[in-house]
């Protein structure tokens, strides 16, 4: 059995699929419950503080993004001793899921969510998608979704052919529409990329009384993984659970992608893309001098050979 103290940083890395689920089963029924939700979906709860997080997941992404395969609730929950009900998809199901939905509607029933002084729902993509729409499941709740889809009903969203093979899904039925879901939340806050089209076109779905979106240009596609190596996603959703997120304080934690490599070096090739031979190079030229990067050293270089006119070795 385990130990409820170590519950949140138990490593679960090098395991297949089969044998996470079971750690994640152990670890449940030792310290709240675990419970299977149909064929592709599972519930692991663990229970710590009167504050709950409801983090969506993919057991894909945390298998992939995560070093000791943690769920990114576990990390968000474990500093400030927060309860945590991690719902975990074996891939991207958007948990549209009649056993879901169930679930939700039990623990709607059986006041589970009232038992807590705050709840708390998490997700990215996808399961931003699913943090939005089963938010009206808790009533008052505070919801931190990063790039969220607002729905896939092509009768609403047929611009966007991302996702295609889930066309046939019913997003019209209960928990549906998301944006709709959120009319009994205390707060949601959205997170997306202006500079991703088709993202921003959900994200302008979500405008509505209560939301607040916040624009992370050039972040869009992995979000969460770009945020939590900026070291920005832990104190993103603990402002936002105090109430305390606005426009400002965002800007503040945003400002640090500019020590994120991988995110200078994502705005260096879009101003190459976009022909802009200024900027590319000054932007590359901080590459080189703030992460010492030999290869946008060489392209740096060439930049300014092409530029002078002098193609002459130094």
């Amino acid at each position: 059995m385990r130990d409820e103290t170590d519950a949140y940083t138990l490593s679960l890395s090098d395991l297949s699929p089969t044998q996470w689920l079971e750690e994640m089963q152990e670890i449940g029924e030792s310290c709240g419950f675990f419970e299977p939700l149909g064929k592709h979906h599972n519930a692991a709860f663990v229970e710590k503080g009167d504050t709950l997080l409801v983090s969506f997941e993919s057991l894909t992404a945390i298998q992939a993004l995560s070093e000791d395969a943690r769920p990114v609730g576990f990390d968000l929950a474990r500093d400030s001793n927060w309860s945590c009900l991690t719902v975990i998809s074996n891939r991207d199901t958007w948990f549209r899921d009649d056993a879901v939905y169930a679930f939700f509607d039990q623990m709607t029933d059986d006041g589970f969510f009232d038992d807590f002084d705050q709840v708390i729902l998490f997700g990215a993509g996808p399961c931003g998608y699913a943090a939005c729409a089963f938010s009206v499941a808790a009533p008052g709740a505070t919801v931190i979704a990063l790039e969220p889809q607002a729905t896939l009903d092509p009768r609403i969203t047929e611009w966007d052919d991302r996702f295609t093979h889930m066309r046939r899904t019913d997003f019209s039925d209960r928990y549906g529409y998301a944006p709709d879901m959120l009319e009994a939340a205390d707060a949601a806050y959205i997170v997306y990329d202006p500079s991703d089209r088709l993202g921003a076109m959900h994200a302008a779905l979500f405008e509505r009384a209560g939301v607040t979106r916040f624009r992370a240009r050039h972040l869009g596609g992995g979000m969460q993984a770009h945020l939590a190596r900026i070291e920005a996603l832990d104190p993103l959703v603990k402002q936002g659970a105090q109430g305390v997120l606005d426009v400002n304080r965002f800007a503040q934690l945003y400002r640090k992608r500019r020590d994120h490599p991988l995110y200078s070096k994502k705005l260096f090739a879009v101003l190459e893309a976009q022909e802009r031979p200024v900027l590319a190079e000054a932007v590359c030229s901080f590459i080189v001098d703030t992460f010492n990067a030999p290869r946008y050293r060489r392209k740096l270089k060439a930049m300014r050979q092409t530029r002078t006119g002098d193609t002459e070795e130094d």
